[in-house]
Order: structure tokens, then sequence, then C-alpha cells
């Protein structure tokens, strides 16, 4: 009998611990498949937010961007026109560091407003047919220099050309400054408002360096 029971309470005992396991099993399972769903969301949400912020542009980027890319231009033609017409090292050597760092920065803009499907305003075929640009055209914007005042720039050479070209870059670069401070108060791109930053740090520092140049400091 007492055989009996003993095999009883063990069979019980066994079937007890079956069950308990598979629905253990069972628990695991369903833990497993909500713990990978998400995740799955998790990863889709950052690839979305990832590629949203990327995207992320708004009116203020696109209008900062297309005019900055003509305003660095003519910034360049300045600069191109150092090498042979200014006489001082310190105007030469600031030049090349301007066409140094304005050249890129047209290049990157400009691969902006292409993958935001807008128009780019600089010709990618070559710098060289700046000399020609209407400046008449982009006048309006903060520290751009007119066709007269180009020309005069063109003509003069020595001395005459050092004063006159960081008198006009110094006006030019508060331009600059002004156009970054606006894209930066109310531009969304991080990569154009963080360009905008490095533009009012870089061209605050060169104004000083050319008041200084003049004697102004």
């Amino acid at each position: 009998m007492r055989n009996t029971r003993t095999l009883t309470r063990r069979a019980a005992l066994t079937a007890t611990a079956v069950t308990a396991a598979l629905l253990l099993a069972a628990c695991g399972n369903d833990s497993g498949s909500a713990s990978s769903g998400h995740q799955g969301h998790s990863s889709a949400s950052s690839s979305a937010g990832a590629n949203a912020t990327t995207a992320a542009h708004n009116a203020q980027d696109v209008s900062f961007t297309q005019g900055m890319i003509p305003h660095h231009q003519q910034a360049l033609e300045m600069a191109k026109l150092a090498a042979d017409r200014a006489s001082s090292a310190e105007v030469k050597d600031l030049a090349a560091r301007i066409e140094k760092a304005q050249d890129p920065e047209i290049q990157t803009m400009s691969g902006w407003l292409k993958s935001w499907g807008k128009d780019v305003t600089r010709s990618d075929s070559s710098m060289e047919s700046m000399p020609g640009m209407d400046h008449s055209a982009h006048s309006d914007m903060p520290g751009m220099m007119d066709s007269k005042d180009m020309a005069k720039l063109e003509k003069a050479s020595g001395a005459d050309f050092d004063t006159m070209f960081l008198t006009m870059m110094i006006e030019h670069h508060k331009g600059a400054i002004e156009m970054a401070a606006t894209e930066k108060d109310k531009g969304k791109y991080g990569p154009a408002t963080s360009m905008s930053d490095g533009i009012i740090t870089a061209q605050t520092a060169e104004i000083t360096e050319m008041n200084k140049l003049l004697g102004k400091n």
C-alpha cells in the first residue's frame, strides 16, 4: 500500500515539474519575442530619427546657403587679386588663408542645396568664371561690393591695393557675420548652423587682424 502511495506521489510531482518547466519555457519565449520586437522598433526609430535629422532644414537654411555661396565667391575673387596686386606679405598671406577656408565651404554648401533639390547659385565648372560674375545681382546682401567697387580694386596695386583690399574685406566680413548670425538664430540644419558659428569666429578674428594691418588697433 505504501509503495502504491509513493509511486502515486512521485508521479504527481513529476507531472507538476514537467508542467512548471513547460510554463517557464513558454514565458521565456514570450519575453524573448517581446524583447526582440522592442529592439527592432528602437532600431527602426533610431534609423528614422537619424534620417530625419540629416534631412531637416528650413527656408532660412536655403536662403543662407544660396546667399553665402556668392558672398564667399566674391571674397575669393578679391583674394585672388591680392596675389598679383598686393605689396604687403601680410595681406597676401591673409588672402591665401581666406581662399583656403572659403572655397571648401562653397563646395559643401553647394552639396547641401543639391541634396535639398534647390538651385545652386555657384557655377561648378570653374572658379575662373568668377571675374565676370554679376555683382549687382547680389549687392543687396550685407557686405557685398558692387561692380564699381570691384573695378576699382582690380585697377589698384601696391600699397593702394592693400588699403583698399583690407577696407573692403572688413566690410565684406561684417556682412558675412551678420548673415551667419541670422542663420544661427533661425536656421534648423545642424551643419549649416555649425558652419555659421565657424564663420563668425574666424571672420571676427580676421577683422581684428585687418584693422591692425590698417593701423586702427
